[in-house]
């Protein structure tokens, strides 16, 4: 399973201001310049286009269901194919950064995604429109995109999720979950992440990711982890629910936002899980992960 990871490098002045979660912004932001840079027929809804099975911005922004699938074969949408990494702090100086994921597929259209960058700034952020210059584009310590000479290095590096299973024992580990986390588990919104509840949201995105975007099917025993996870214990650390709203220009009005935040210990035998745990480092776990949502880190606990 392939994936790219990209830092993006904005100057900025004093004068932008972000609200508590930037993803909201960021991610509308995002969307608003990909469909002026990409789109011919900016009032069409995309479903009645005649573009719709050859579109870039539908397939990583709107992401049907193609046709013919066995998989999700009811629903409309399939998990999108990017991810924004908001800054987890608020001060923004001289410098606005953040990471930006492309899972499989979708790193071809890299230079679309640049040039939606360039157009971002160009627009302004935050309620004050405020004007930011995309800088650099960095991955793994390479400036790939000089934002100066707008020049594009075509080594792209792809790195691969193997889901190996580890060598150790693992029986206890912990995740901070640094973004809001939101998950659904029967109809209703988990108010803290229990261990048997949260595996099925993480295992069925990670199978519809690969499935989707990188045209590989994983061989996820399903029933057997479910009834495995059963078994670990959940210990909370430190909670908070978070609750905020964000304005949908696609949907013209205020839509709410909730999800939390906090630490959690997980016991018990872990090494069947241990990958797919890692996997979800940079995949994100649970709704709204193209916000930034759903982002934690694994810790092994002794």
């Amino acid at each position: 399973m392939e994936f790219g990871r990209f830092e993006i490098k904005y100057q900025t002045d004093n004068d932008l201001k972000l609200p508590d979660y930037p993803g909201s912004t960021l991610r509308g932001a995002f969307g608003n310049a990909f469909k002026k840079i990409v789109c011919p027929f900016k009032n069409k809804e995309c479903k009645e286009c005649l573009l719709l099975k050859k579109c870039v911005y539908t397939y990583v922004f709107e992401t049907p269901v193609p046709e013919g699938s066995k998989i999700m074969r009811k629903y409309e949408y399939v998990p999108h194919p990017f991810i924004i990494e908001p800054p987890l702090h608020k001060e923004f100086k001289t410098e606005l950064s953040f990471n930006f994921l492309l899972i499989g597929k979708a790193i071809e259209y890299l230079p679309y995604f640049i040039y939606t960058f360039e157009e971002m700034g160009l627009r302004g952020l935050g309620k004050a429109r405020s004007k930011i210059s995309l800088y650099s584009i960095i991955q793994k310590n390479r400036t790939i995109y000089d934002g100066r000479t707008k020049t594009l290095k075509d080594n792209i590096h792809k790195e691969t999720l193997s889901f190996v299973q580890p060598r150790q024992k693992i029986e206890c580990i912990k995740l901070k979950f640094l973004t809001p986390t939101r998950i659904v588990y029967k109809g209703e919104t988990l108010k803290n992440p229990e261990f048997e509840k949260i595996i099925p949201n993480l295992l069925r995105r990670i199978f519809l990711l690969s499935h989707f975007h990188c045209n590989k099917t994983l061989s996820i025993d399903f029933k057997g982890l479910l009834e495995k996870a059963r078994t670990i214990k959940t210990n909370l650390e430190f909670f908070k629910f978070q609750r905020w709203d964000r304005y949908s220009s696609r949907q013209k009005k205020e839509v709410p936002m909730e999800g939390f935040i906090g630490e959690v210990i997980y016991e018990g035998n872990l090494n069947p899980f241990y990958p797919y745990l890692k996997a979800g480092e940079i995949l994100h776990i649970g709704k709204g992960t193209t916000f930034g949502m759903g982002k934690y880190i694994l810790e092994l606990v002794s």
